[in-house]
């Protein structure tokens, strides 16, 4: 996760992220899978219900690709978590059978 910087979403990008939540699918799932944190959904789900939710302007716009790559370095975290704790288990099994 970056800190210090604030990402900057087209307006497509926030209204595709709204449309996730509203289809069913959990906040937190869908923020995980867009790399974005769960309070900045909500806060685009906020907006959008009030009828105020805006893209970003300017010069710091994300492109598609930076927000391809946002979701798979938030894939890559959570698979790698995934793995690691599933080989602590196996190592935690393997000695029992001893």
């Amino acid at each position: 996760m970056r800190h210090g910087t604030r990402g900057r979403y087209t307006l497509e990008f926030k209204q595709e992220a709204v449309r996730l939540v509203e289809s069913g699918q959990t906040m937190a799932a869908a923020a995980r899978s867009l790399g974005v944190v769960e309070q900045t959904l909500g806060n685009w789900i906020k907006l959008h219900r009030a009828g105020k939710l805006k893209g970003a302007s300017g010069k710091h716009q994300v492109t598609a690709e930076q927000m391809e790559i946002s979701r798979l370095r938030a894939e890559l975290a959570r698979v790698t978590m995934e793995r690691d704790i599933l080989g602590k288990a196996t190592a935690f099994f393997a000695k029992g059978q001893r």
